[in-house]
């Protein structure tokens, strides 16, 4: 998902998220989760949670299965 922001707000959103130490991607995340969370039944809620840890594992596994049956790079032949 993308999300485009008339630049004055956006400033708004950038100036919040240095408050907090994070990048402004991360601030909307957190800005938006918690409105969901506080704007869905706690059941819709937690499942659609609950859903995305498990993609969240499975990327995680599969690059970690990827990267060990990933071939070593030859070593660099030095001339000199």
């Amino acid at each position: 998902m993308q999300l485009l922001l008339d630049p004055n707000r956006a400033d708004l959103v950038a100036t919040e998220a240095e408050k907090e130490g994070i990048r402004p991607s991360a601030w909307v995340r957190k800005v938006v989760y918690n409105k969901l969370e506080t704007s869905l039944p706690s059941s819709v809620y937690k499942e659609a949670e609950a859903k995305d840890e498990v993609v969240w594992r499975e990327s995680v596994r599969k690059r970690v299965e990827g990267r060990s049956s990933a071939p070593d790079k030859p070593l660099e032949k030095t001339t000199q």
